[in-house]
């Protein structure tokens, strides 16, 4: 995992009021690198009484979620096909009870966790869709972000008129929305068309 892709997730949760803690900053030699959990969130006042979560998290359920490990694949030019997910046994590392176990004495876990998959993408046809959410489920993932959510959220709550010394993320967001480089969603429903030269 990117540090890059990391520094996404770890800012939408914690603009969500989630406490994120990383397994480790630092990579063992001789060991694969995308088998562990890359973090652990909790959440400190969860909304209770809402139902099960959706497999396809959005934002506006996020606050259902308590407690959760995370795990990041940011291959930002793959969509997750039912062929990837069947090709790249190392998506489902995680999974593994031995790495699960050791997760949950590195984080001191207690009670029940959502096993949350942060992906680039999924299909956009229905049938491929719930092919590759059905394998997801089938191996055990609780539920999955797609990147488009978290970054289209971000670029929503990162303002103009706001320092984010802090987040080099956020600041990066916030100048390339001043200079009109980002705009927020909503606003290109009305884009002005573009006048032809002549």
């Amino acid at each position: 995992m990117s540090a890059v892709s990391e520094t996404m997730v770890r800012e939408y949760f914690e603009l969500h009021d989630f406490l994120v803690r990383q397994e480790r900053k630092y990579i063992v030699r001789g060991r694969e690198t995308d088998d562990g959990i890359d973090f652990f969130v909790w959440n400190p006042s969860p909304l209770q009484g809402q139902g099960t979560i959706p497999f396809l998290l959005g934002t506006e359920n996020l606050k259902c979620v308590k407690q959760a490990i995370v795990v990041v694949r940011g291959w930002h030019t793959e969509t997750f096909t039912p062929g990837t997910l069947e090709n790249s046994p190392e998506i489902f590392r995680f999974l593994n009870p031995k790495v699960f176990d050791q997760a949950a004495r590195t984080f001191g876990i207690s009670g029940p966790l959502t096993k949350i998959l942060i992906v680039p993408s999924l299909p956009q046809t229905e049938d491929l869709r719930d092919q590759s959410i059905k394998l997801l489920k089938d191996k055990g993932v609780d539920a999955v972000i797609v990147f488009r959510t978290l970054l289209a959220d971000l670029i929503l709550h990162t303002e103009i008129n706001r320092n984010y010394d802090k987040s080099d993320l956020l600041q990066i967001i916030r100048v390339l929305k001043n200079y009109g480089f980002i705009k927020d969603l909503q606003m290109e429903l009305f884009k002005p068309v573009r006048q032809k030269m002549k």
